[in-house]
């Protein structure tokens, strides 16, 4: 995960037959503008959460075709020696402005502008996608999921539900939507998110009883730690816990059954034994609204999987990457765009802020065409610029992200925090320059 490797053949092939055809005829240099967009938010949501684009600017970074990946293209007789050539000089030269990661976005929103030559850009096509197109479902989703779960925390654990590598960047735009930690020791490790984790059933079923299994895990972890309590009996097993670590009992965890009822009769068993201190985590398949549904019990904290890091139920974004503007003959750029039924795409360089009223209440997406829409003081602008002739001038944190986040949805009308299919909160206003 941490070596360096090369990035530049996590793409589609047309990309490099495009490439080609256009060093034959002489367009390849064509200064150009790329946009990465949704023209839906997908599964009825009534926002989207951007993230992905930290990892999209580090990829950049390894977007390099080396002595291997020209060999491969080479021997796969995938493009010319004169494609190979340049391909082999290749960095990207242009500029690239965007929505930072932790900024909502709705349809149309130019969530990445990408701004250079049509052949430096159009080979990040994919790689752009991917990324963006995964992260911010995923996070889209958890931000949904917190949402639900109101201040009790949540803790990502979809590891063992997608590809492994999916895992580490499912981890990470959960984060940034505001789960408190992972199970993931890579994400620990490459972002620096928090990890957490004590036991599974096999651990218990791997000792002669269940209260092996706890004086065992209680000895190596401590008192404070959270014992998993439905492999057997539950109320037994709340019993030999306290019995065990008595009032200290960090926590328990719930992963089966109807978790609403089971909660209320752990927390009044837990009270009774005077262990009031000790939190109730349940688990097992939960999503946004199974969390909502757990709104009336006495649960502490949820961890989350499968339903997280498959978007729950929307895994993928939707955005696509589309040429919008290039250079005539003469020099002067052209707005560019697909009129196809049902894909129809709005030419021209896109610049986006966020319309707020006196009370800092977002009132819609304003897009201004070719310029900069006119501010009227409370607007906040969105794009920011990430890369400037090829250098990387964008580098944030984490934690500005989680905190750009929670500024963004507070910014919202109150209906963003319905959990049911429905139109965007905001409408997306073009304005047109002269």
């Amino acid at each position: 995960m941490t070596a360096t490797r090369s990035t530049a053949l996590l793409t589609d092939r047309y990309e490099l037959t495009m490439l080609q055809s256009t060093l034959r005829n002489g367009t390849a240099n064509r200064h150009s503008v790329f946009e990465l967009f949704a023209r839906r938010l997908s599964g009825g949501r009534r926002y989207g959460v951007v993230a992905g684009v930290g990892r999209a600017l580090d990829a950049l970074a390894d977007f390099r075709f080396g002595d291997a990946e020209l060999t491969w293209l080479r021997e796969a007789d995938v493009v010319d020696a004169a494609t190979l050539a340049w391909l082999a000089d290749y960095r990207f030269g242009g500029s690239i402005w965007g929505y930072p990661d932790g900024e909502v976005y709705f349809p149309q929103s130019p969530v990445m502008v990408v701004e250079g030559t049509f052949a430096e850009c159009v080979v990040l096509e994919t790689l752009l996608l991917s990324v963006l197109n995964h992260d911010s479902a995923i996070a889209t989703a958890a931000s949904r999921m917190i949402t639900a779960a109101g201040d009790r925390p949540c803790i990502e654990m979809g590891s063992r539900r997608t590809h492994e590598a999916s895992a580490v960047a499912a981890a990470r735009a959960a984060y940034i939507a505001g789960f408190a930690a992972t199970s993931n020791l890579e994400a620990g490790r490459t972002h620096g998110i928090p990890t957490t984790g004590t036991s599974a059933h096999s651990f218990t079923l791997l000792h002669d009883t269940e209260r092996d299994a706890f004086e065992a895990q209680i000895a190596s972890l401590g008192p404070g730690t959270t014992l998993l309590v439905d492999t057997y009996d539950i109320p037994e097993a709340i019993r030999t816990a306290v019995g065990l670590a008595g009032h200290e009992l960090g926590g328990v965890r719930l992963d089966s059954g109807d978790l609403v009822s089971l909660a209320r009769a752990v927390r009044q068993q837990l009270d009774g034994l005077g262990a009031t201190s000790t939190r109730i985590t349940v688990t097992s398949d939960l999503d946004e609204h199974a969390i909502a549904a757990l709104a009336v019990a006495p649960v502490d904290g949820y961890g989350v999987g499968t339903s997280l890091v498959t978007g729950s139920g929307v895994p993928t974004s939707g955005f696509v990457y589309k040429l919008v503007s290039r250079a005539g003959d003469d020099g002067a750029m052209v707005p560019v765009a697909k009129k196809s039924q049902d894909k129809v795409s709005v030419g021209g360089r896109k610049h986006a802020l966020r319309r707020l009223d006196a009370t800092g209440r977002a009132q819609a997406e304003v897009i201004g065409i070719g310029d900069v829409p006119d501010r009227d003081g409370d607007d906040r602008p969105l794009l920011v610029e990430l890369v400037r002739d090829g250098e990387r001038v964008h580098h944030d944190t984490l934690d500005a992200a989680r905190t750009r986040l929670r500024t963004a949805l507070a910014e919202l009308p109150a209906a963003a925090r319905q959990l049911s299919k429905g139109d965007p909160v905001l409408d997306t206003i073009y304005e047109t320059t002269d």
